[in-house]
């Protein structure tokens, strides 16, 4: 079995726990996400290097777009 974590800082707690919110109904069975403080901490299990790979690449998207969508909902980002 091939593992890699990955761990992600943000602003805040609440920020932390909305982007898991976002990227958890992606996860598989293979994956386990807590957040811990600021921080998104993602481990992800597959049999082989390629799987890990893909599903790490996969995440890594997913969480990008959930991260760039919450700045975009910040006060400081909202021009009505």
């Amino acid at each position: 079995m091939r593992r890699a974590t990955i761990r992600t800082t943000h602003g805040d707690g609440e920020t932390a726990r909305a982007l898991a919110r976002a990227v958890e109904p992606d996860n598989t069975d293979e994956m386990d996400t807590q957040v811990i403080d600021e921080t998104v901490e993602t481990t992800i299990a597959r049999e082989t290097t390629g799987g890990l790979h893909s599903t790490v690449d996969d995440y890594v998207v997913n969480l990008t777009v959930a991260a760039q969508l919450t700045d975009q909902q910040t006060p400081d980002n909202n021009h009505e």
